[in-house]
């Protein structure tokens, strides 16, 4: 990791994955990650949109949830725009700097909540019983969206093309990847059988025969 970076960071889209890493060095990775991207983002003044999904790896520490939190301040001076994503916003609400975080945000969206989170979500969003109850009985892509000191109960529906992107259902992972194996089968080139030569019953046959010897 001590070598100059190869990732060309003037791409219209950059992913850094730490996946496979091990738990315990996830947050020391993305921390590193975001200030690199950080340090990218103050050197030239440009739009761009940071998306941190799993946001509650660096809300765990508080050396990490401080350095979120600073750039989700300082963000907007540098045109950056900063959307945290997390299961279970408790992970933020749990934290100092998550509270902030998230009452400055422009738009929330809360989708299904956990019973032990539920009610520290409806004190902190000041949400009536009724919203309560359908973040604990919302389905797939059903949520309540806030924009300012507005907000409204949703259902997203993703097209066909996005659900294939983004889904993450184990058995729709399997069903696509068995389709696109089905697919490329078919469209394999078969070659025509060649019949052996046989001649037909009853069919004209060439023969040939030496020349006789004349005799006089």
């Amino acid at each position: 990791m001590n070598r100059p970076t190869n990732v060309d960071m003037n791409k219209k889209l950059i992913v850094f994955s730490v996946r496979d890493m091990e738990d315990d060095l996830k947050p020391v990775a993305m921390y590193i990650i975001t200030h690199h991207i950080w340090n990218t983002v103050r050197k030239e003044l440009r739009k761009r949109l940071l998306v941190i999904d799993e946001a509650w790896w660096m809300m765990r520490s508080e050396d990490t949830a401080s350095f979120l939190f600073s750039i989700a301040k300082r963000g907007r001076k540098y045109y950056l725009g900063i959307s945290t994503i997390t299961q279970d916003v408790s992970d933020f609400l749990n934290s100092p700097y998550g509270i902030p975080m998230i009452t400055n945000s422009s738009i929330q969206l809360l989708l299904r909540q956990s019973p032990t989170s539920v009610d520290l979500v409806q004190q902190t969003f000041k949400l009536s019983d009724e919203e309560k109850y359908l973040l604990l009985e919302s389905d797939v892509g059903e949520g309540i969206f806030f924009a300012g000191l507005k907000h409204v109960a949703i259902k997203v529906i993703a097209s066909y093309t996005e659900d294939q992107i983004i889904t993450s259902d184990p058995s729709q992972i399997l069903a696509i990847k068995k389709a696109k194996m089905d697919l490329a089968s078919a469209n394999e080139p078969t070659l025509p059988s060649q019949a052996p030569a046989h001649a037909a019953p009853g069919a004209d046959t060439a023969t040939t025969s030496a020349p006789r010897l004349a005799s006089v």
